[in-house]
């Protein structure tokens, strides 16, 4: 083996080193989506209503309102569908997170097994119709509930 070839090998694994390294601290890669929610554009929040009544008021209600004792594990272990209306957590996370969540669901972001029922909406609704339902349930929310999770935004919170 040549010297060279022998110089390379331990600079072949520092390299590689510091690709795990670099890969273990990135954030995943959907972290840097940027998701402005348009609860103000009629035409998408209308067409948002008809997506959700469709893909989500079965498990969330028609009216946002989310299944009874949303906060109580059931015995399978996984919580009942949340509210999406002011009396929720919906609001208490940024656009962007909503966004992910919606359609590569919670396991993906967290990084590990989380029980819940959850669909994932890759493949089945396109990211504008993802965009639209959110901004619907967004303009359902009172304008201090709206503001709150505007600051939540601006701040760069999950």
């Amino acid at each position: 083996m040549s010297k060279k070839l022998l110089f390379l090998i331990p600079f072949g694994f520092l390299i590689a080193g510091i690709f795990g390294v670099f890969q273990f601290l990135q954030p995943s890669a959907t972290a840097g989506v940027k998701v402005v929610l348009q609860p103000q554009n009629i035409a998408l929040v209308r067409q948002g209503k008809a997506v959700y009544l469709t893909h989500c008021a079965s498990c969330h209600g028609s009216n946002l309102e989310g299944q009874q004792n949303w906060r109580q594990r059931l015995p399978n272990g996984m919580l009942p569908a949340p509210p999406h209306d002011a009396t929720g957590h919906t609001w208490h996370h940024s656009d962007s997170y909503l966004f992910m969540v919606t359609k590569y669901g919670i396991e993906r972001l967290i990084g590990q097994t989380y029980a819940n029922a959850m669909p994932i909406y890759e493949g089945i609704i396109s990211d504008q119709e993802i965009l639209s339902v959110l901004s619907y349930i967004k303009s359902t929310w009172p304008g201090e509930i709206q503001a709150r999770q505007d600051r939540i935004n601006a701040r760069g919170q999950r």
